[in-house]
């Protein structure tokens, strides 16, 4: 009997605040600052310290609430949510439970069989943890993070493989990177993953035992734990057994899941309402001037993109980065005033700049060949000024030093030549000087008419009109075929 996966997720996304969730200490990138400065008594848990919610991430909260199309709640509580954490001193973690701050959304996700909708059961906020360092026997801990904004975005069983999986986190990735509330990087740990996976026989609608994969960190670990545990599941079925609800690690160097701890329900934390922090009551005129000044999200502005004549495929990829869709964006809107297609803006981008983006390992919003400058790079070579080979030089020093096309063009003489004689007369050279090549391409190999074109644009300095080359060695070649 074939088997399929059900799988939901668990996105633990620290916010971009500029303060803790709970008191006034700074929010600092932990694998860089100074173990254990940014503390207080409040996120150190020292009795008698009383917490403050931070206005701050309780509207980034409500954007990403807004985004995935949940209903963002009225009233909301936090909770104590009792479990030993080693890393956070207070012995719990402050968090929200039965009533999180936004519920019941969704999102569409890409699949080969077209969109699918993936249901978001939740979104809360609570604090992360501390980060601990194990080395030489001891363990180590650095209470900087502990307390920073944490947002828990849960979604219903709706994903079906380890690709949905994939699309699913890329997706929501994408949007917290748009709406400014999270920048994304995973190898700091800014964004977490934890995957609920289950398997049942394939045509049934049951909800078998799950286990959930913690701290995934990377699209690559979330994918193979989550593959591998699929396949472990399907095993221990086929072999008659039963299926044990554990929490489990992801051990990246032996590409197994572990055990970590058994787990029965939700109320092995004890959760029960946090007394020094009353209801969270929203005004809703407050969640009316959010969602109207939300971001244009990537949904959105991928049918935006596709109107502009974007294969699905570039419009793809021209939303998954923010940096890139506003790049994109932009050149666009200058292209379109000089009757430029922003296709061609599109294929230049993927083609040309990010090739060089990736050799020298900048960020689009780093570039210095801005938007405007490779609109007017592209219009240079649409005019015939220059050749396209000569464009991809000069976008190459552009890149580098940041001038214009047309200063790297005057200062350095790469106006493109269509002037016919000039062409004619490299031609004739050309023939002259290779005589068995053209008895050759006489003699039918015809093939050789491509390396006449290269040797022409060779004696010109690859500076020739193409289309005049082209037009005038077909020419000539007729000439000499009727002899």
């Amino acid at each position: 009997m074939p088997f399929e996966s059900v799988i939901g997720l668990e996105v633990h996304a620290e916010l971009l605040t500029q303060s803790k969730m709970f008191c006034g200490c700074a929010v600092v990138d932990s694998t860089t600052a100074e173990p254990n400065r940014h503390v207080c008594p409040v996120c150190t848990g020292q009795p008698g310290a009383l917490p403050v919610v931070n206005k701050r991430a309780v509207e980034f909260a409500i954007r990403v609430g807004l985004a995935l199309n949940c209903a963002v709640n009225r009233v909301s509580v936090f909770a104590r949510k009792n479990y030993f954490y080693p890393d956070l001193p207070k012995g719990y973690q402050i968090s929200q439970y039965e009533l999180p701050l936004a519920s019941n959304g969704w999102i569409l996700i890409d699949t080969p069989d077209g969109a699918k909708k993936i249901r978001v059961r939740r979104v809360h906020l609570e604090e992360d943890t501390g980060k601990l360092t194990h080395a030489d026997g001891y363990s180590l801990v650095d209470l900087n993070r502990a307390g920073v904004p944490l947002l828990e975005i849960v979604s219903e069983p709706d994903l079906r493989s380890v690709e949905d999986v994939k699309a699913y986190a890329a997706k929501l990735r994408t949007i917290l990177r748009y709406l400014g509330v999270n920048n994304g990087d995973m190898e700091k740990g800014v964004i977490r993953f934890e995957a609920n996976v289950s398997v049942r026989e394939t045509g049934t609608e049951a909800l078998n035992t799950r286990t959930e994969i913690k701290n995934l960190n990377s699209f690559r670990a979330l994918v193979n734990a989550s593959a591998y545990e699929i396949a472990r599941q399907i095993k221990v079925y086929e072999r008659g057994g039963a299926v044990a609800q554990e929490t489990l690690g992801w051990n990246e160097a032996s590409g197994k899941t572990v055990s970590q701890r058994s787990k029965e329900h939700a109320h092995d934390y004890r959760y029960f309402p946090e007394p020094d922090i009353p209801p969270l009551e929203l005004d809703p005129a407050w969640v009316e001037e959010i969602r109207s000044n939300l971001a244009e999200l990537p949904d959105a502005k991928r049918e935006r993109f596709l109107a502009f004549g974007l294969t699905p495929y570039d419009a793809g990829v021209m939303v998954a980065e923010s940096h890139v869709a506003d790049y994109f964006d932009e050149a666009a809107k200058f292209a379109q005033s000089l009757k430029i297609e922003p296709k061609a803006v599109a294929n230049w981008i993927l083609s040309q700049l990010f090739g060089l983006l990736n050799e020298s390992g900048q960020e689009i919003d780093q570039c210095r060949a801005t938007p405007e400058r490779l609109v007017g790079l592209i219009k240079m070579v649409a005019d015939g000024v220059i050749n396209i080979n000569t464009g991809k030089s000069v976008l190459s020093e552009m890149f580098v030093g940041g001038q214009s096309a047309e200063e790297i063009v005057r200062a350095k003489g790469l106006a493109q030549v269509s002037d016919e004689s000039a062409i004619v007369a490299a031609i004739e050279k050309a023939i002259a000087d290779n005589p068995d090549q053209l008895a050759a391409y006489l003699g039918g190999k015809e093939t050789l008419a491509k390396w006449f074109f290269g040797q022409v644009m060779r004696a010109m300095g690859g500076k020739a009109n193409p289309a005049v080359i082209q037009k005038k060695l077909d020419e000539k070649f007729v000439e000499l075929k009727r002899g």
